[in-house]
């Protein structure tokens, strides 16, 4: 089968490490009859340096035409980059922004799992993660906060500014019947995190949340609020199976979620809409700190790679086939520096690639 894939390398580490993860996938193509073709697009600081935008139309309709984007990481540093001198609009993050909405990717995917050969990287005590842990953040891409109203004025010499929190209940009953639809493949349990003692929006939420459970008869539905949620994380990550919240909740405790599997340089992602097209990229940022010094990590691309074979190819077996041979990676200790611990193999983001294409 060939298959069409709009990469974007993006800013910072970006490049490198969607390098890797372009050699695991070839990889995979020879050992499976499969053929991969690669269209590169920019988006990003990158853009913005090139054509003054963060994303352009032409960006846009390449990444419709594909059968599936990967995509590397965006931005800098604040504060250190003319970047973001410009208005929101017009700076690297946007561009996430305009594409998420512009491909209808509303469900964005998150899994946090603790390889238990990185349990020395977990900062969490032995007693909290056990064996380890496997659950899923499911969060709500294209509403809330980020896409509502905004707006800053100046009032009587007084500056202030204002964002919008708004769902409807379509919003959150699809993302919630996504989140039925994983946890049936799962453990069958989902939590649905939210404010509903403070917010309307979140009150809605939880009904409309409710109210979709009706059709899942066999999930076990629970609440919680998201700051009890994000004191859960690290008192006992063991207890979730599908985490399901809104747009801005689901951005912290799903980095927060990173953190408790020993980096962040391991957490994959994939947002989807109504089709098979989806968009698959690590959930770190683009790391300018260390571009172009072969330090970073990239497993976490490598496996969102792999979620892509998985959701937007239907290629189960290869993306099995990639996850193995991560595990059988750092089983055999080689490590990255943000995953690095005594005793074990410090390589470089090339070596790391290539060490997990000689095991597919």
């Amino acid at each position: 089968m060939n298959y069409n894939i709009a990469v974007i390398p993006g800013d910072g580490i970006g490049p490198e490490i969607t390098i890797e993860a372009r050699k695991v996938l070839d990889k995979i193509g020879e050992k499976y009859g499969h053929h991969f073709n690669y269209t590169e697009v920019l988006m990003g600081g990158i853009s913005i340096d090139t054509y003054g935008v963060p994303l352009t139309e032409e960006a846009l309709a390449a990444a419709k035409k594909s059968d599936s984007v990967l995509l590397g990481a965006v931005g800098g540093n604040v504060g250190q980059s003319d970047w973001y001198s410009l208005p929101p609009d017009l700076r690297p993050e946007a561009g996430l922004l305009a594409i998420r909405k512009g491909l209808g990717l509303f469900a964005n995917i998150r899994p946090a799992v603790l390889f238990h050969q990185l349990k020395a990287a977990c900062p969490l005590k032995d007693e909290i993660i056990g064996e380890g842990f496997d659950f899923v953040v499911i969060r709500e891409l294209t509403g809330g906060l980020y896409f509502g109203e905004r707006g800053t004025t100046t009032e009587n010499g007084i500056r202030n500014s204002f964002d919008t929190l708004r769902y409807d209940e379509n919003e959150i009953r699809r993302i919630a019947k996504r989140a039925f639809e994983v946890a049936m493949k799962r453990n069958k349990r989902v939590c649905s995190v939210d404010k509903a003692n403070v917010l309307d929006s979140s009150r809605l939420w939880r009904q409309v949340v409710e109210e979709t459970a009706e059709g899942y008869p066999y999930v076990e539905l629970t609440h919680m609020l998201v700051d009890n949620c994000a004191m859960q994380l690290v008192r006992d990550p063991k207890q979730f199976d599908v985490i399901l919240t809104e747009n801005m909740f689901g951005d912290i405790l799903s980095d927060e979620a990173s953190m408790v599997t020993g980096s962040i340089g391991m957490l994959a992602s994939a947002s989807l809409g109504e089709t098979k097209l989806g968009l698959y990229e690590p959930s770190h940022g683009s790391a300018p700190d260390i571009a172009g010094q072969n330090k970073a990590n990239p497993i976490a691309t490598i496996l969102s790679a792999a979620m892509m074979l998985r959701y937007s190819f239907d290629l189960e077996e290869a993306a099995d086939k990639i996850e193995g041979a991560v595990k059988t990676v750092l089983e055999k200790g080689y490590r990255t520096i943000d995953i690095m611990s005594e005793g074990k193999i410090l390589v470089g983001t090339k070596k790391m690639g290539d060490s997990i294409v000689a095991e597919i």
